[in-house]
């Protein structure tokens, strides 16, 4: 059985070697004051990125090719007594202490099934172009509103993950949320305004490149949780829950154009 606390699943496809080596350093820095498994999960075929994972001391887990929530859902399965999750996308960032931080949170808190962080929105060279840190604000929106509790810097306990079932490998953009929404009938959800974590706002990433999709399914997502009366009449909230995401999204990129080219 693992001595460590923490179980942080790291999928990769593979395909973005410079910056999950950039993710792998900022993991490596959180094991000044946190004990954690590292577990990438990622396809037989991507030698090369399950070789430097392999030097930053992961275990490492085949991908199915199932789809996101499935490699997710694997790498939880290869827990070994670890008490809490948390999940990192291979070209995002923890920030100094940020796994520290969220423990923290948790060990001081019994009643709180999750605990969560600032999150910096930051370019494909790092600078950053915007902060997400809602606070107390995010658990209340989450079930009609724009969800404000990012996936990297969030920690969940094990056990109420599990109970759930780990994610629903039918969702390509919005299983986070679904297990968010999940999770509530578990304890509370605590946080901290500090950034714990980075999100590299770039046009490849999943959810950014295919922003429709995504507000679709995370419209079907928060209607499925609500109660059978409030779902004929979710439209009315959902289409400027829409727009309002559209035109945060627009803004970022448009801070992005702004700076200058690097190199």
């Amino acid at each position: 059985m693992s001595t460590a606390d923490i179980l942080v699943v790291l999928p990769t496809l593979g395909d973005r070697l410079d910056t999950l080596a950039e993710t792998l350093d900022a993991i490596d820095v959180q094991r000044v004051d946190a004990s954690f498994t590292l577990v990438v999960v990622a396809p037989a075929k991507a030698v090369a990125a399950r070789a430097l994972a392999k030097k930053h001391g992961a275990v490492i887990v085949d991908d199915p090719g199932t789809g996101i929530s499935e490699a997710i859902n694997c790498g939880l399965r290869a827990r070994n007594g670890e008490e809490f999750y948390a999940w990192m996308g291979d070209d995002d960032l923890f920030r100094p202490n940020g796994l520290h931080k969220l423990q923290s949170i948790l060990r001081a808190r019994p009643d709180a099934v999750l605990a969560f962080g600032g999150c910096d929105y930051i370019d494909p060279q790092g600078r950053t172009l915007a902060v997400s840190n809602a606070g107390k604000l995010a658990p209340f929106l989450l079930p009609w509103g724009p969800d404000l509790i990012p996936h990297p810097g969030t920690m969940v306990r094990l056990d109420a993950l599990e109970q759930i079932g780990g994610f629903d490998v039918n969702l390509r953009y919005s299983m986070d949320l679904d297990a968010f929404l999940k999770l509530r009938r578990f304890g509370k959800f605590a946080h901290t305004r500090e950034s714990v974590s980075a999100f590299r706002w770039h046009p490849d990433s999943l959810t950014v490149s295919n922003r429709t999709k995504s507000s679709l399914e995370s419209e079907a997502v928060k209607r499925r949780h609500l109660p059978a009366v409030l779902r004929p009449v979710s439209y009315l909230w959902s289409y400027p829950i829409r727009w309002a995401s559209a035109f945060a999204a627009k803004g970022i990129n448009a801070r992005a154009h702004k700076l200058p080219a690097v190199g």
